[in-house]
């Protein structure tokens, strides 16, 4: 449906993530993946949707004067917000499970900023889902880590693995948007835009 819409485009995701990747085959999109290498680094008084605004356009930014004129650049980044502090990817087991000990009986905020660009202009879009944990014993966290290794995500967990399903007591939002991509906004803007 909106494939035929944006034939006069070509969409370019650059996202390494195959989460991310996978949500665009799943909207039925065409799409080419394009990567570069970017320090993700931002101002230390940058808040909450501030951060991945921030980090979504420094990452389209990396394209700047790469694009043709038909061509649409979407570049995204995703935190868990809690007590105030930004949680991206962990460094280490260690990390990851201090990082989950910390989710474990709590609501955090799950944050994901999406940065359209073409040669006219850039938006960006970010959507925020609160996630409530039960509580998390030593020993399953263990489990998750030694398990499912999720040292790629931020927050230190996949929605959509086994910490999910015995950990997750409630939702407020955008499932999609936890696992990494608000697909309904996404799919909403594109829509506009064609």
């Amino acid at each position: 449906m909106l494939r035929n819409k944006l034939e006069k485009y070509t969409l370019i995701l650059a996202s390494g993530s195959p989460r991310r990747q996978q949500f665009f085959k799943d909207l039925d999109l065409d799409f080419e993946i394009r990567l570069k290498e970017i320090e993700e680094i931002y101002p230390p008084e940058l808040k909450a949707h501030e951060i991945t605004n921030y980090l979504a356009e420094l990452k389209a930014s990396a394209f700047e004067g790469e694009l043709n004129p038909n061509e649409i650049l979407i570049t995204s980044d995703t935190i868990v917000w809690h007590n105030n502090t930004a949680l991206g990817k962990p460094k280490d087991e260690q990390d990851a499970f201090e990082i989950l000990k910390s989710l474990s009986n709590a609501t955090h905020e799950v944050i994901t900023s999406v940065c359209f660009k073409t040669n006219e202009k850039v938006e960006i879009l970010y959507e925020i889902t609160k996630v409530t944990f039960n509580e998390l014993s030593e020993e399953s966290i263990r489990y998750y880590l030694e398990n499912y290794k999720p040292y790629d995500k931020a927050g230190s967990y996949g929605i959509q693995e086994w910490i999910g399903f015995i950990g997750v007591s409630k939702i407020e939002g955008s499932y999609a948007n936890v696992m990494g991509m608000p697909t309904d906004k996404v799919y909403e803007y594109l829509n506009n835009l064609a």
